[in-house]
């Protein structure tokens, strides 16, 4: 079921506030973990209640269905709107703007595994922002989107050699996890010189919020040095009085789930570190900070809540040091810039009854958007239904499950959901699902990854699209299940004499 806290439902009591297409979230009382963070603040407002955002989705799914995107041969699409990508970069950098020291220099690096496709970066670079890596993978698409190393951070738990090598030889700044990863680091650095920016990722262990899997600063969390484990802050400042070249200090205290509140602390925590750690060197050594990203994500509605200029505005209050122009700044938000940007739109292919409750049965489900469909609770989207011509739809709601095309009983985006009655032929769209969903394509059943397309204002008031990623023949689906090796267990030398 799904929350609604007290900003969600002022926005549910003022219909100006919504399209009627979205608002159907479940109206249960009973409070889930994820959509608004579980325990945020009480004092944050709504923010940017979404309602351009709205219409442009709107359109944009009658423009798909008029011009043959979504139909019966194209039967789930992804679609990301540009316009609201781009707002979100500039909300991000005016945010900040508005609080560090002139000449500060700040980097915004996209998250890539929020939405990992070359055609987002790209756009993202050119308003600004650069990528944040974690993997040989991601930092092939950030190169392949024209990333400068300059704008570009790699961050992992598990670095191999050959991934190290590579991101110093470029000069790509690095975070080292922990200290044999810093070993490997001091290996490649014989000669005391590269261009890359490197510093050290500690754990403040100051908690985990709602959702633990997405809690990063818990007392047991796999990522960075363990701030508060016997010796480790000493050895910390250690490596930084051994090691001149080292001269950032990151921290990531996580995502979904976490108030600001405790995205703050995490802050606060590092920020005291690196003035320790400079007061004990003697100088200002660790010029940089990179506080991580992690603003969580408002499911439950259109509005944006919080908003980049809330978190800027906790920060300053709670670490007014941060922006006194005596650290440059890195953040890492992926989920906030994409979600609210995009949709999964799938058609109806039937509509039934099962013990006296409808089910409409789509071709969405856990391939496109597998954290809601696993773990619901934590991950609850939000239905829009529209009818066989792309409109918003309009009626008389039932309670209904809209379920995946997957063969398990579990693959439902939605169950027990409030809504106007989908039937055969019309769409059902999840909402907010421009990260982590129809970008991360799981591939049950062998369901081929759908077409995501990015959407625009086009003449005379049209909506113009382009492809981001072309849909997945089956052909391919058969190439990457080893196709080409058919007689591979059959014949020599592992086939029977």
């Amino acid at each position: 079921m799904v929350c609604l806290p007290a900003v969600c439902c002022y926005v549910y009591s003022h219909p100006g506030f919504m399209n009627r297409a979205s608002q159907y979230m479940g109206r249960s009382a009973r409070r889930c973990r994820g959509c608004l963070a579980g325990s945020m603040d009480d004092d944050i407002q709504a923010g940017d209640s979404g309602a351009g955002r709205a219409a442009r989705r709107d359109e944009a799914v009658r423009a798909a269905v008029e011009q043959g995107l979504l139909g019966a041969g194209s039967p789930v699409v992804g679609l990301l709107d540009v316009t609201g990508i781009r707002e979100s970069a500039a909300e991000l950098r005016a945010a900040f703007d508005a609080f560090v020291a002139p000449g500060t220099p700040v980097l915004h690096a996209f998250a890539v595994k929020a939405t990992p496709l070359v055609a987002v970066l790209r756009l993202l670079r050119a308003e600004g922002i650069g990528a944040e890596v974690a993997s040989p993978g991601e930092l092939a698409l950030a190169r392949a989107a024209g990333m400068d190393p300059e704008m570009t951070v790699l961050d992992s738990p598990a670095k191999t050699p050959a991934e190290l090598r590579e991101a110093l030889a470029l000069g790509i700044a690095v975070n080292a996890d922990n200290p044999q990863e810093l070993d490997r680091i001091d290996g490649l650095m014989s000669d005391g010189s590269t261009r890359s920016p490197l510093g050290i990722r500690v754990n403040p262990q100051v908690g985990g919020g709602s959702i633990g899997a997405t809690s990063t600063a818990t007392a047991t969390s796999k990522f960075g040095v363990a701030l508060r484990d016997e010796g480790a802050r000493e050895w910390v400042v250690r490596a930084y009085q051994d090691r001149p070249w080292l001269t950032r200090l990151h921290a990531h205290t996580g995502s979904q789930g976490i108030p600001l509140s405790l995205l703050a602390q995490g802050v606060a925590e590092t920020y005291a570190l690196a003035e320790e750690i400079n007061r004990r060197i003697g100088r200002r050594q660790i010029d940089t900070l990179d506080i991580g990203g992690g603003l969580p994500v408002n499911f439950a509605s259109d509005a944006t809540t919080p908003t980049y200029a809330q978190y800027a505005r906790t920060l300053a209050e709670e670490v007014p040091g941060l922006f006194d122009g005596r650290y440059g700044l890195v953040t890492e938000f992926g989920r906030s810039l994409l979600a609210k940007h995009g949709t999964v739109v799938a058609r109806v292919e039937y509509a039934k009854t099962s013990g006296g409750r409808a089910v409409a049965v789509t071709h969405a489900g856990v391939q496109v958007a597998t954290r809601t469909v696993y773990a619901p609770e934590s991950w609850p989207l939000r239905i829009a239904a529209y009818d066989a011509k792309g409109r918003v739809k309009e009626g008389p709601v039932v309670v209904q499950d809209v379920a995946g095309p997957a063969c398990f009983a579990g693959d439902l985006l939605a169950e027990g959901r409030s809504m106007p009655v989908l039937e055969q032929g019309e769409y059902a769209a999840a909402l907010d699902t421009g990260a982590y969903y129809f970008a991360h394509h799981y591939g049950y059943n062998s369901l081929v990854r759908p077409g995501v397309y990015g959407f625009g204002p086009g003449g005379e008031g049209g909506v113009v699209f382009a492809v981001v990623r072309e849909a997945q023949t089956v052909e391919e689906v058969v190439a990457e299940s080893g196709g080409a090796h058919v007689e591979a267990l059959t014949q020599s030398p592992l086939g029977l004499p």
